[in-house]
C-alpha cells in the first residue's frame, strides 16, 4: 500500500472525474481535465531525460498551471520545489544552487530575472514559461531556450500509463523562515500525508484506513465542500490547501494574487464555503475592504461559514471583528509549520479570542509533543515550557544541511525522532498546548523571558496601530529592552506613553514596550510571517518615539 502523492490524486480522479476540482481566475478545471493535462506534461518532461527524484523548479505566482507541473512531477516521481517570486536575485541564485533543479517551469515575466542568475543552475536542462499577465522581452525567452507551457503540453499523451510509485517518493519545500537563507524541508510522501494531507483526520485524530479511503469517502459527498485558498502556492499551506482538499473530492478557488476586494467578491460568485488565510496579513484588509464595500450585508456571503487561518499569527481583535461582522461564522486557528505539519488547531468563539500566551491554545494534533532540553516528552500539566514538537510522521532531512538536520530532526532517549519546531509551549493538564511564540525570536530583559507574539497582539489591539513587530535591543542594564516597530492607521500616531498606557490592560510592565518606530510599512513574507531580521534594523538605526 502506497500513500503517494500522485496515486492519491488518481484514485479520486477516478472517482470523481466529472467533478469540478480547480479554479485559478478564468481557468477552470474538473477532475479528469487535471489529470489529463498533467499526464500530458509529465510525458513531455519524461522526453526530456527528466524522472524519479529529479528537481523542478516552480517559479511563479497562482496559476492552474502551477498545479499542473506539481501533478505532472509527482506521477513520474519527480520532485517539484518551490520558487518564492519575490525573491531578488542573490536569494534567487542561492535557492537554484542549493536546489539542483534540471527542469524550472516559471511565469515569463520572470525571464530578465531567470536569466540573470541562469549561471546558478549546472544541472538545468529544461526551461518551460507560462504565459502570464506581464509578457517578458522575446530576447530574454530566446536567450533562456524555454519552450512555451501550452506548447510543451501539445507534445504529450493525456494516458495515464507511468510506471509504480512508491510512498517513499520525496516531496521538498523550501522554507525561509524568518531567519537565514530558505532551506530545502525533504518529507517522504507518506509522512507528508499524514502530517499535511489529510492521512489523519484534523476533528477526530483518526488515521485512514488505505489509500482508497478519502477517495471512496469523495463518492458518498453530494455536495463537496467549496474552499478559497487565499495563500500563495509557493507556500506550503496553499499547497496543501488544494492537495488536502483534492484528495477528499472537494473543489478549491485560488486567486492570482491577493486583492481583499476580490475575496469577497469571488466568496458570493463561486459559493464558498471556507477560506483559508494566514493570520493578520490577510484577515486584517479583507474585514476592512469588506468595511469599504459596506459591511457584510452588501454581498450574498451567506455560503461562507468557516475561516481558517494557519502559519502566523491571527489577533484577537481581529477575530473579533470578523465574529461581529458574521455571527456564526466559525474560526479555526490551527498552528504548524513546514517542519513539522499540523501541530493542532483551536475553534475560536465569540468572547474567547484572547489568547493566554504568544500564541492560541490549542487541541493538540495526533503526534504532538512538547519537549524539554533532552528531548523527553513533557507530562501534561507540569508548568514546563518545552519545546513544541512532532513525532511519528517527520521529514527525512534539510536538503544538503546535515547540520541543520542534526539540530531540527532529532532522535531522543527512547528512539523516536521528532521534528523541532521553532516554537516554545505549554502542554496543558487536559492535554491542550499553549503556544508561547518562537525561542529565537524571545527577548531576555534582566533575566525575563518575553516572546514578541504576546506583545504584538496587544499592540495591535490599539485602534490606531495597523500592525506590529517587537524585538529585543541591547540595553546596558537589562541586557535587551522591548522596542516595537509599528505601522500606525493613516493621520494616527499614538505616543509611546498611549501605548504604555493601553498594554498595561494586557500584559505584564516587564513585557511593554520601552521604545516605538514608525515604518510606512510592516515588512512581511508572502506567507504572512513577521522579517524580524528588517524589523531589528529598523530599531537600531531609527531614532525612538
Amino acid at each position: 500500500m502506497a500513500y503517494n502523492i500522485a496515486d492519491l490524486f488518481e484514485h479520486t480522479v477516478d472517482s470523481v472525474a466529472d467533478r469540478e476540482v480547480l479554479v485559478v481566475g478564468e481557468q477552470r478545471r474538473t477532475y479528469a481535465q487535471l489529470e489529463g493535462r498533467a499526464n500530458q506534461l509529465a510525458h513531455h518532461l519524461m522526453a526530456q531525460g527528466i524522472g524519479p527524484g529529479d528537481h523542478i523548479g516552480v517559479y511563479g505566482s497562482n496559476s492552474i498551471e502551477w498545479i499542473e507541473v506539481a501533478l505532472a512531477a509527482y506521477k513520474i516521481r519527480a520532485v517539484p520545489v518551490n520558487v518564492n517570486y519575490r525573491y531578488v536575485e542573490d536569494e534567487l541564485a542561492y535557492l537554484f544552487d542549493n536546489a539542483d533543479f534540471k527542469a524550472v517551469v516559471y511565469d515569463q515575466s520572470f525571464a530578465p530575472r531567470l536569466q540573470a542568475v541562469r549561471q546558478s543552475l549546472p544541472l538545468l536542462e529544461h526551461l518551460i514559461h507560462i504565459d502570464d499577465d506581464n509578457p517578458a522581452p522575446s530576447s530574454a525567452l530566446t536567450a533562456l531556450g524555454s519552450v512555451s507551457f501550452e506548447d510543451a503540453m501539445a507534445t504529450g499523451s493525456p494516458d495515464r500509463d507511468f510506471a509504480p510509485r512508491s510512498d517513499d517518493d520525496r516531496y521538498i519545500i523550501y522554507t525561509g523562515g524568518t531567519t537565514g537563507m530558505p532551506k530545502g524541508v525533504v518529507w517522504r510522501h507518506e509522512d507528508v500525508f499524514f502530517a499535511l494531507g489529510g492521512g489523519i483526520d484534523a476533528y477526530t485524530n483518526e488515521r485512514v484506513d488505505s489509500e482508497w479511503t478519502l477517495a471512496e469517502k469523495a463518492k458518498t459527498v453530494e455536495s463537496p465542500l467549496r474552499s478559497l485558498n487565499l495563500p500563495p502556492l509557493m507556500h506550503g499551506a496553499a499547497q496543501w490547501g488544494f492537495l488536502r482538499f483534492a484528495f477528499e473530492g472537494n473543489f478549491v478557488v485560488m486567486l492570482k494574487r491577493f486583492d481583499p476586494t476580490e475575496v469577497w467578491r469571488t466568496i458570493e460568485r463561486e459559493g464558498i464555503n471556507t477560506v483559508a488565510i494566514t493570520g493578520d496579513a490577510m484577515a486584517r484588509p479583507m474585514i476592512e475592504a469588506l468595511t469599504a464595500m459596506g459591511g457584510p450585508r452588501s454581498l450574498d456571503l451567506s455560503s461562507m461559514f468557516v475561516l481558517a487561518s494557519t502559519a502566523a499569527i491571527f489577533s484577537p481583535t481581529v477575530k473579533d471583528q470578523y465574529l461581529e461582522a458574521f455571527p456564526n461564522l466559525m474560526i479555526i486557528d490551527a498552528i504548524g509549520s513546514s517542519e513539522t505539519g499540523s501541530n493542532g488547531m483551536r475553534t475560536v468563539a465569540k468572547g474567547d479570542t484572547q489568547n493566554s500566551g504568544g500564541g492560541p491554545t490549542v487541541a493538540a494534533a495526533r503526534d504532538a509533543v512538547v519537549l524539554d532540553e533532552h528531548y523527553q516528552e513533557i507530562a501534561p500539566g507540569t508548568g514546563q515550557q518545552g519545546r513544541l514538537a512532532r513525532r511519528g510522521n517527520v521529514p527525512v532531512e534539510y536538503h544538503k544541511d546535515p547540520v541543520k538536520s542534526a539540530e531540527t530532526f532529532v532522535t531522543g532517549p527512547s528512539g523516536m525522532r521528532y521534528a523541532l519546531a521553532g516554537d516554545m509551549a505549554l502542554l496543558e493538564a487536559d492535554g491542550t498546548i499553549t503556544l508561547l511564540g518562537r525561542g529565537s525570536q524571545c527577548i531576555n530583559s534582566g533575566g525575563e523571558k518575553i516572546f514578541p507574539e504576546e506583545v504584538e497582539s496587544a499592540l495591535k489591539a490599539h485602534p490606531a496601530v495597523f500592525d506590529a513587530i517587537v524585538v529585543g535591543v541591547p540595553d546596558e542594564r537589562w541586557g535587551q529592552r522591548v522596542a516595537a516597530v509599528l505601522q500606525a492607521r493613516p493621520g494616527q500616531k499614538p505616543s509611546l506613553d498611549d501605548l504604555t498606557t493601553h498594554c498595561r490592560r494586557y500584559l505584564a510592565g516587564y513585557k511593554i514596550p520601552k521604545e516605538v518606530h514608525y515604518v510606512a510599512e510592516i515588512v512581511r513574507s508572502p506567507s504572512g510571517k513577521p522579517d524580524y531580521p528588517w524589523a531589528l534594523k529598523v530599531a537600531q538605526s531609527e531614532i525612538a518615539v
